[in-house]
Parts: structure tokens; sequence; C-alpha cells
């Protein structure tokens, strides 16, 4: 069977001063408390979306952690959404992995695409850009959209070795439903929540996230999971439902469930 990684998506904010951190607590210490007193061992980090990563940034992050504790990075947006990386982005980006390499805290780089990315021929090419420009890179593909649960398309991720993000959220007939499809040595999990009331309609978009699982909601997950360490090196679960540190939570009923120790 292979490891679980079990974590929140980010782990930066203000919001969980009170439910998550002391309120006396330094930011410049969140991190450490994160891995150390709730007893987490991977963080999926969001930042990179919104902005490039440095060197510099990520090394300072892994110092904050224990051996044998992984970050993944979301793609910044300019590769997902704009799509109009230039040669240089592409560089800077793999450039700035470098530090978590060295200390082996590095999982793997979630490529987030929008519900308007389509399954279409020139999207399926674009798919192997990524394999292009970062041919020695975990990478993990998450899709918004349910056109991509195609057999076709799960063959194409066999072929460029990119993981098929599964994720736990709103049964929405036009989203991607919750199945486990592996198609490379990681397996990857979001738990973004069951929301259905705030996911299309909300003012601020923590609304769409604040959700709170249940026990049972999570169990339906297991036997999927543990099919999951029988087909890969590492699984990565990370719940995303972060309002008011709801995540942490459901990342703590996660470990309970597959009995890994908080």
């Amino acid at each position: 069977m292979s490891k679980l990684y079990i974590g929140t998506s980010g782990f930066s904010y203000e919001d969980w001063v009170g439910p998550v951190y002391p309120p006396d607590l330094p930011k410049s210490e969140w991190l450490r408390y994160y891995a150390e007193e709730l007893g987490l061992n991977a963080c999926e980090l969001n930042f990179s979306f919104y902005r490039m990563p440095t060197p510099r940034t990520l090394d300072q992050l892994a110092q904050k952690v224990p051996a044998g504790f992984h970050f993944t990075l979301k793609a910044t947006r300019i590769f997902t959404h704009d799509r109009n990386a230039t040669e240089e982005d592409w560089h800077t980006f793999r450039r700035a992995l470098h530090p978590l390499e060295m200390e082996d805290k590095f999982g793997c780089v979630l490529i987030q695409f929008p519900y308007s990315f389509h399954n279409t021929p020139e999207n399926r090419a674009y798919l192997e850009t990524f394999r292009v420009h970062w041919p020695d890179i975990p990478l993990v593909v998450e899709f918004r959209n349910r056109e991509w649960v195609d057999e076709a398309v799960f063959e194409l991720l066999r072929r460029l070795n990119m993981g098929f993000c599964a994720v736990d959220q709103p049964r929405f007939r036009n989203l991607i439903p919750p199945i486990a499809v592996v198609t490379a040595d990681i397996g990857y999990v979001r738990f973004h929540g069951r929301n259905y009331e705030k996911w299309w309609d909300h003012e601020e978009p923590w609304e769409r996230y604040d959700y709170d699982y249940s026990e049972e909601e999570l169990r339906e997950w297991v036997p999927k999971i543990r099919q999951m360490q029988e087909q890969t090196r590492a699984v990565y679960l990370f719940a995303n439902n972060h309002y008011q540190g709801k995540a942490v939570k459901t990342a703590h009923m996660l470990q309970q469930l597959l009995g890994v120790g908080s």
C-alpha cells in the first residue's frame, strides 16, 4: 500500500485564527503549528496559482516543516486559465521547485483547469505542452467539466504520466463525478465540500467551500482511496472546505477513517 499524505488546501487563512490557530500565535508560526501540532503531513499550496513561486519562498516553507512532510503546488494561472505563459515562465516555475526537491518535500504540481476548459482536440494537445516543458515533474490534472470523463482522456493521461485528480463536490451533472481513476503513480483527491446552494450562487469565493463533511460522507471514499493506494506510490488527500478551519476537521476525520495517526 502506498503512503498517504493528508492535509488541507492552503494553511494561511485569517479566519483560522481562533478555530484552528491560537490567537497569540504569530503568523510566521502558522505552518509549523499546522505540521507539528495539527499532525498533518502535507499541504497544497494555493498561492502559486495567483503568483509565480520563487525558490526563496519555497525554501523558507520547507524549513518550517519536519522531514517526511510534502508540499504540492497549484500551477500558476498563466498556465491553466490564461494559457499565455512564455518560455521563461515555464523555466521560472520549474526552477522554483528545486528547494523542495532538495529537501525531499515536493509531491507534485496540480494543474487545475477552469470549467470553461472543454474537451477539444486543441485542449488535449495543450495537455501535452506540460510534458514538453516539465518532462521530469510529477503532474496531476484537475478538470472541472464532466466532458473530460472519458476513457480516451484517461489513456492520454496515462501516456503522459499525468495523474487524474479525483474530486468530492456537489453532484451536479455537468461537474466531475466522484470517481477515482488512476492514470499515473500518484493518486490525488480534493474534497471541495457539497454546498449545493452556494456552489454557483455566491458573492464571496469562500462561500462555495463553507461546508462540514459528515463521517458517513467521507467514509464513501475509503474503499476508493484503498484501491488508489494499491496502484500508486503515494496518495494525496486535501480538504478544500477551508472556511473557518473546517478543512482541518475534515483532514483529521480522513486520518481517523484511514488509520493514520494525527
